[in-house]
């Protein structure tokens, strides 16, 4: 047990006896002193009850007695109740809270029958909704631990958290257990509002059931359950659903890249213009990276997804049927797989270009400076010597307004003379060429 668990414990044990203690005694103002510790005693738990796991708080209850689990209920948080009702037995549950149910509350849970060829969805929003159904697919969008365990054993099988099971290395996303389960682990694309990331997702193939978990929604499975409820004879079983999941997932890919085509066709336009600015070069590097990024994305998305497919493939559980469409998908990866590769290449000229405009800017403002260093040059050394004390002998009986006036019209000549014959000889370099 933790150092909190045994903290409520022991003042619930503490609460227990002083309570005795006073109730066997009779003194003065009796109501108020018993009152008093009563309020003591649950303010110490209450304060102990956010470092208290949902699972110790529930066995806490389940071993508790009666009275001590009731008073202990009643200082839970409304807000932490139900996610502990799901760790309760049905036993200690109905004790403490009647016929109350825990619920399932900001998790969505579809359960999906096959009726006439069609997929009939069943929200589930509380455990008697599971019962009496035979699903084909069993769809779980950001379900709570208690809830996973509770649905897992409803169906005889452990489902874990989509987060924690693509952390696995890639040979252990795809397996067989030996009750005949298949696992698999995947990452599905999500390019939403420019920020494209990888969303994990975990399947099980259980005794004709799909199970699939995530924590996040997805275009894909939005699509799917369409597709699904409108069309008739679009799946058949559980591994029709997998493999049009997948598929989907191909075609979101599919519809990503040519995102970045559009984008990089806009970029292209103006990298290939005459003129480009370092704010707009900065601009277009930007825009690049995030297509090289979103690109990157794409290709390990669909590698994931083909990894998957050849697994099922392998796994020798589909029909003639699905693994010619299980083939279908991966000519389809193939494909885009080429894409892809052309789009590295087209970013990487893209940038290259874009840099050498850079550099080019770059060049253009050395070359004004050389420029203006060599006109100067002459006029720099003529003031050098201009201030020099043997001056003062050349300009001798001359005054002074009239010297500096000349010096400074010979400065100007030699400057202008400089800069027309850096001109002269740039404009025959350009000619012989």
């Amino acid at each position: 047990m933790s150092p909190s668990v045994d903290s409520v414990l022991e003042i619930l044990k503490k609460h227990k006896r002083v309570e005795g203690l006073v109730h066997g005694q009779s003194m003065p103002r009796q109501d108020i002193i018993e009152t008093m510790v009563q309020r003591q005693h649950l303010a110490e738990v209450q304060n102990l009850m956010p470092q208290l796991k949902t699972d110790e708080i529930g066995s806490m209850l389940e071993t508790l007695q009666l009275d001590d689990a009731q008073l202990f209920w009643a200082q839970i948080p409304p807000e932490r109740e139900n996610e502990i009702l799901w760790e309760l037995s049905d036993a200690r549950r109905e004790q403490l809270v009647g016929s109350r149910e825990p619920a399932f509350t900001d998790s969505q849970i579809n359960a999906f029958e096959l009726v006439d060829g069609k997929l009939r969805q069943i929200p589930v929003q509380s455990r008697k909704d599971l019962e009496g159904i035979k699903p084909i697919w069993i769809d779980l969008l950001g379900v709570t631990k208690s809830e996973r365990a509770y649905v897992g054993a409803h169906f005889g099988l452990v489902l874990a958290d989509p987060g924690d099971a693509t952390d696995l290395e890639v040979s252990s996303r795809y397996h067989i257990e030996e009750n005949g389960e298949i696992h698999l682990h995947s990452n599905f694309l999500l390019d939403k509002e420019g920020k494209s990331r990888s969303v994990p997702v975990a399947f099980i193939l259980h005794q004709g059931t799909l199970f699939s978990l995530r924590n996040e929604e997805l275009p894909v499975f939005r699509l799917q359950r369409r597709r699904a409820r409108t069309q008739a004879g679009y799946v058949s079983d559980c591994n029709d659903l997998l493999l049009d999941l997948y598929g989907s997932d191909v075609e979101y890919s599919a519809d990503s890249l040519e995102d970045v085509y559009i984008t990089l066709g806009k970029v292209g336009r103006q990298v290939l213009s005459e003129t480009i600015s370092d704010s707009e070069a900065a601009a277009i590097l930007g825009d690049i990276a995030e297509e090289e990024d979103l690109n990157g994305r794409i290709r390990g998305n669909i590698l994931d997804t083909q990894r998957a497919i050849n697994f099922l493939i392998r796994s020798k559980l589909m029909s003639g049927a699905q693994f010619e469409d299980a083939r279908q998908i991966l000519r389809n990866i193939e494909s885009l797989n080429s894409h892809t590769s052309f789009l590295f290449d087209k970013i990487n000229f893209l940038m290259d270009a874009t840099i050498g405009f850079i550099n080019i800017n770059q060049n253009k403002r050395i070359n004004q400076l050389t420029v203006f260093g060599v006109v100067f040059m002459p006029i720099n050394i003529l003031a050098g010597m201009g201030g020099m004390s043997e001056f003062s002998m050349m300009t001798q009986g001359i005054p002074w307004p009239v010297a500096y006036g000349v010096f400074m019209v010979a400065a100007s000549l030699m400057g202008v003379g400089t800069y027309a014959a850096l001109k002269y000889f740039e404009t025959r370099k350009v000619k012989m060429r």
